[in-house]
């Protein structure tokens, strides 16, 4: 059974070309040329934003979790007294 496995293996790849030959590679980078042309990027104020919410958001996440980190250390310290 592990022989035929084996085989399975080797039949698959003995007609295609690996992955990282150079036409390969080569044609991979025209794909994400043409791909990366297609993208629609934002302009300056929605991306100004968006950051500024990514902002926002960070902070306060940052400050709840602080405040919670807070409490429960002083609540740790005052059952192990």
């Amino acid at each position: 059974m592990a022989a035929q496995d084996k085989n399975k293996k080797s039949d698959k790849s003995v007609g295609q070309p690996s992955k990282f030959a150079p036409a390969q590679i080569s044609q991979f980078m025209t794909e994400v040329k043409a791909e990366f042309f297609k993208v629609v990027w934002p302009d300056r104020k929605v991306t100004l934003g968006l950051t500024g919410i990514v902002v926002v958001f960070a902070v306060v996440a940052a400050l709840y979790l602080g405040a919670v980190d807070l409490v429960l250390g002083k609540l740790v310290s005052l059952v192990l007294r």
